[in-house]
């Protein structure tokens, strides 16, 4: 599979496509996360509403009820996990925006930039707290498990990547560790999901789950790319932010590692210091090590590899909907 860079003519999948097979469930996922998220506290819906309405993709409560039905499920449960999922995935959201600093989310301004970091944090618990209860309901021990050891896995790859902050040492493999735990888990968890819920065997759950890591690799790979190739409308965030936060990246650590030691060294420092005005001379060198194209047949390869993992699965559209979502990770732009 070639570089999304490399091959600018690959044509272009329809996300609103995928969207639209997937109405009628997400359409309940979505009555389901309205009604889990009202509280009599008021600040709680407050925030609550103003994260998850927020116009994100819903990518990965998405990839829950896609797997499901995928596999043949025939029931309604995985509308209450997908919300599940939805809930742990804010409650992160919620969390780094205050450990980044951030004060820009998807074109918004993020909830800490308007309530504080206090109640960001504390709303974050009650997304958290509420998703354990819902995950309770469907009575099952495999999806609580499942889940558990999830949102344990991404808590630590939040203290991992806190660990490699201002860190110019980080090498790759420390790099992939982080998104592996921080970000692909949870993918990894909502395709799984469906497995479980449709009592399919181990090779298949197996598969699928791998499907679900492999693409949440390369959506996480993606988003630290378009760091330094986006346009800012587009992205909703604003660039450099990972830089600015001292974060060692792909194309960072790529550029490092093939630069110049004067360039290689600029790096360093810009990372310790986590300094934003290095953003320009940065993405030059990045641009002049090739880090832009690793990067990104890095992430082509992890899609590949989601879209081989399907190959057990029986033919249906949700099947190839599941393989256009891996192709959109490499392609997309915000």
């Amino acid at each position: 599979m070639s570089s999304t860079i490399a091959s600018p003519t690959a044509p272009k999948i329809d996300f609103k496509a995928i969207q639209q097979l997937m109405a009628p469930a997400m359409s309940q996922v979505d009555k389901k996360i309205l009604r889990e998220l009202n509280s009599d506290v008021l600040l709680i819906n407050q925030i609550g509403y103003h994260i998850v309405n927020s116009g994100g993709k819903r990518l990965r409560p998405m990839l829950v009820a896609l797997s499901a039905c995928a596999l043949g499920y025939e029931g309604s449960e995985h509308t209450t996990l997908a919300a599940v999922i939805e809930f742990i995935h804010t409650a992160t959201l919620l969390h780094d925006d205050v450990v980044d600093e951030s004060d820009m989310r998807r074109g918004d301004d993020t909830a800490n930039a308007i309530w504080g970091n206090a109640a960001s944090i504390l709303v974050g618990d009650f997304l958290h707290t509420r998703s354990f209860e819902m995950m309770v309901s469907v009575d099952n021990m495999r999806v609580m498990e499942l889940l558990s050891h999830t949102t344990n896995a991404i808590a630590e790859g939040e203290v991992l990547q806190l660990l490699n902050v201002n860190n110019p040492d980080t090498n790759e493999a420390q790099y992939l560790e982080v998104i592996r735990r921080k970000t692909a888990k949870l993918f990894e968890a909502s395709t799984q999901l469906g497995a479980i819920l449709a009592n399919k065997d181990e090779p298949i759950e197996t598969a699928i789950a791998s499907y679900g890591l492999h693409l949440g690799n390369a959506f996480q790979i993606m988003d630290d790319m378009l760091d330094y190739t986006a346009d800012v409308d587009e992205l909703g965030k604003n660039l450099g932010d990972d830089l600015a936060e001292g974060k060692p990246t792909l194309p960072l650590i790529h550029a490092m590692q093939h630069g110049s030691k004067q360039q290689a060294d600029f790096i360093k420092e810009s990372i310790s210091k986590g300094d934003r005005t290095a953003y320009l001379d940065i993405l030059a060198i990045i641009k002049s090590t090739g880090s832009l194209e690793y990067t990104a047949a890095f992430a082509d390869k992890e899609a590949q590899k989601a879209i081989d993992a399907l190959n057990i699965l029986p033919n249906s559209d949700y099947k190839k909907a599941m393989e256009q979502l891996a192709l959109f990770s490499i392609q997309r732009s915000y």
